[in-house]
């Protein structure tokens, strides 16, 4: 849930971190940061002509020397490929010109001016550099431009004193367009679960009812319930958990309110794994569904870790909005994450529309790993964290989290509908995964062998079965070589030694085995 413990509007910008990206420049993720300079302004934001589609917002001022710029991870060949594109929108009818350089280059600084009109307002146009006609930077000659340049700079009507607010969206050199949501590794180990098979009252074995309010005698954000551990409020029946939020007058801890539901902590924490959640979600203005997680490390008085493990304030103990809705457009659900970098109004969060949230199931789940967290919906990745710099500030996100599933009302999740009475999140089942890299023993070993092991060079499979594909594990679970074909034989040679976990598809088995690499 966005900022629990105050509603914090200060944002910490993401930009300010370092991040940096790659061709081609889609800015789906975070990591498409330009930065601005010279008075100018640079934003994320939803296209006007599709709002799941979000773009860089470019603004400039009266300054004239000003422009944005970017530093790439892998640097543009211009020896491969000359030509860069890029779309382009604007709010005026005007002409506008754009000039691209390149810096920090093998040769000396290039760069290539197109003019141009936007024959409709509300059209994106697309303009093309072609660096094969590029002017030298220092002596304005003209030069068919060679070399590796790791920076990106664009001049928008260079010289104006106009200011104006631009669009652009696919900055692109002809790379191989990459999926920024891929998912670095695969966790396929079933670690802990709730089915809830079982009608009446939670399991107790596995959740604890957070009821006492903060100080003050409020929850955070203004909401205006009380949690309880009713089984009006949470109860499970016909296969599946009831959050139940009610409108009625309930006085507890000395504080009446006219509002009731209920908020589960997870009695189990992890780091890294995937969290599967199927849920559909309550109805009514008002209400603030969400299945997210906290740092087990959290002082926070009335939590389930907090009298051992409590030591940390938020955000520091950082915080996974697996799935929020109530906080924008109905059926627009989100995922957030807030650390001492970036909380209240989060710059880490994206937004998804889903059909009839709060009648149809969907799966909400987070895939988080050493290097990144994402967020998918009914399997499907929308959104990535992977900032490129991961200290206490970006990243505290290496020690365990626990579960938190909850119905809070009011507060910034807006007016309540004055005819609400009461709704439900239906929760169908909770799963989290992991990978368990020394544990073999429940899958298929005597059906398949593997030799020479300890090795060096390679790794031979014995079976009678259909080999698909090879996945090789780290002992962390991150994935560090995908070999699809029907060939037993994995080549190893260019691992450093260690401990990994060799995973074998065949026909309709799974084998795992650990090896052990010498080189």
């Amino acid at each position: 849930m966005v900022t629990k413990h105050l509603f914090i509007s200060a944002i910490m910008f993401i930009s300010a971190i370092g991040f940096s990206q790659e061709m081609p420049l889609y800015f789906s993720v975070n990591e498409d940061s330009f930065t601005p300079f010279g008075n100018s302004g640079f934003s994320f934001r939803a296209a006007p002509d599709d709002t799941n589609n979000r773009v860089g917002e470019f603004t400039r001022s009266t300054v004239t020397n000003q422009g944005f710029y970017i530093d790439l991870v892998t640097p543009i060949n211009l020896d491969s490929q000359k030509n860069i594109t890029l779309s382009f929108y604007s709010f005026d009818p005007n002409n506008h010109s754009i000039l691209l350089k390149l810096e920090q280059g093998d040769n000396n600084d290039v760069q290539v001016k197109e003019s141009f009109s936007v024959p409709n307002i509300s059209n994106w146009k697309t303009i093309t550099f072609n660096f094969s006609e590029a002017k030298d930077s220092n002596t304005n000659v003209t030069v068919n431009a060679t070399g590796n340049y790791k920076r990106l700079t664009l001049f928008i009507d260079e010289g104006s004193t106009t200011p104006g607010t631009f669009l652009i969206n696919d900055i692109n050199n002809g790379a191989a367009q990459t999926d920024p949501n891929e998912l670095d590794v695969i966790y396929t180990d079933l670690v802990w679960e709730d089915d809830f098979n079982t009608n009446g009252a939670i399991d107790n074995t596995k959740w604890h009812h957070q009821t006492k309010i903060p100080s003050g005698g409020n929850w955070y954000n203004n909401e205006v319930q009380h949690y309880t551990n009713r089984t009006e409020n949470a109860n499970v029946s016909n296969g599946a958990l009831n959050i139940v939020a009610i409108k009625e007058t309930f006085n507890d801890q000395g504080y009446t309110k006219q509002y009731t539901s209920a908020r589960l902590n997870s009695k189990f924490a992890f780091t890294y794994g995937r969290v599967d959640v199927k849920a559909k979600l309550p109805f009514g203005n008002g209400t603030w569904p969400a299945i997210w997680t906290l740092g087990k490390n959290i002082n926070e008085d009335g939590g389930f870790w907090n009298s051992e493990f409590g030591t940390t304030s938020w955000p520091a103990c950082g915080e996974i909005d697996v799935m929020e809705h109530g906080l924008h457009a109905v059926n627009e659900v989100s995922s957030a994450l807030h650390t001492p970098s970036s909380f209240g109004n989060t710059m880490n969060t994206a937004r998804k529309t889903l059909p009839n949230v709060a009648e149809n199931f969907h799966i909400y789940s987070m895939n988080w790993s050493p290097d990144q967290i994402t967020f998918l919906i009914d399997n499907v990745a929308y959104y990535t964290y992977k900032p490129s710099v991961k200290n206490d500030a970006t990243w505290p996100f290496n020690k365990e989290q626990y579960l938190l599933l909850n119905v809070a009302m009011g507060g910034i999740a807006g007016t309540i509908d004055p005819n609400f009475t009461q709704s439900s999140m239906v929760i169908d089942y909770v799963k989290v995964y992991q990978n368990n890299p020394l544990s073999t023993s429940n899958l298929f070993k005597d059906e398949f062998s593997i030799y020479p092991n300890p090795t060096t060079n390679y790794i031979n499979i014995t079976t009678s079965k259909k080999v698909s594909k090879l996945e090789l594990y780290s002992t962390l679970g991150k994935i560090v070589q995908r070999q699809k074909s029907n060939s037993k034989q994995l080549n190893t040679a260019h691992l450093k030694s260690g401990i990994y976990l060799l995973k074998i598809y065949a026909d309709d088995k799974i084998a795992t085995k650990k090896i052990i690499i010498t080189n």
